[in-house]
């Protein structure tokens, strides 16, 4: 339900919620869009017009996604950030430890950026491939989203739409690990592990764990952009921004 009496914060948070309902602007799940805009952007302290507000949450979508694409699908972008650097599976912990026993450490070293490399320019592609995913949600989901926590949109977007993006990305992680030679120096490095004495090749498929892995990087980056935007004011770098999500 919508309160009587709606505080700058309520104001900021409903912008946030109404973000991730890009396309879905007629109104779903019986709830009213514009009755529930003009209730709330006719209470006290709001001071915000409808057009305002739908432009301010088509530049919040904009700016927070820019920002993950920007920060993750460049050289580095997973690399060396420590929150979303791809390790070396914990399944080749074992095949990784022998490699490096005779003489193989720079090839399992260089597995490892390939990962990171392939998934950093999957990232590029995610914009259209998150925006595609966040047509699909309901208002009666977004309310939901309202009460949540600082990341609360980030994990439902995560939670309903995780296996539609999964399908889709794939490919693209495959292509891209092609692209990297990642594919061609697993292969060279299981052939080397598999021909040393009581060994057998380790039961991983390396493009699901990079696909998983790029996934759980852009949403922890994509957390912290709609933490950013909810609290921090220097995050909101267009006037616009400042206008709709102040406090």
């Amino acid at each position: 339900m919508i309160p009587k009496t709606v505080t700058p914060a309520f104001s900021m948070l409903l912008a946030l919620v109404v973000l991730f309902l890009n396309g879905c602007a007629g109104g779903t799940g019986g709830f009213p869009v514009d009755e529930i805009f003009k209730s709330v952007l006719a209470a006290p302290g709001t001071g915000l017009d409808q057009q305002t507000v739908a432009s301010g949450l088509k530049e919040a979508l904009r700016v927070g996604t820019e920002r993950t694409v920007a920060s993750t699908g460049r050289v580095d972008g997973f690399l060396a950030n420590a929150l979303i650097r791809i390790a070396v599976p914990d399944q080749l912990a074992s095949m990784a430890s022998v490699l490096r026993t005779v003489g193989l450490g720079s090839q399992v070293d260089a597995l490892e950026v390939s990962m990171n490399r392939a998934a950093e320019l999957a990232a590029k592609e995610a914009r259209t491939v998150f925006v595609d995913a966040i047509t699909g949600m309901t208002l009666a989901d977004a309310f939901g989203i309202l009460n949540g926590g600082e990341t609360a949109a980030t994990d439902y977007f995560r939670d309903r739409t995780g296996d539609t993006l999964r399908a889709r990305f794939d490919p693209i992680v495959a292509a891209k690990m092609e692209e990297v030679g990642l594919y061609r120096l697993y292969g060279q490095l299981t052939s080397a592990y598999t021909a040393l004495p009581l060994t057998t090749k380790p039961p991983i498929d390396l493009g699901d764990y990079v696909t998983e892995k790029s996934l759980d990087g852009l949403f922890t980056v994509l957390g912290t952009e709609e933490t950013r935007i909810r609290e921090d004011p220097a995050a909101r770098t267009t006037e616009l921004l400042r206008k709709v999500f102040q406090k």
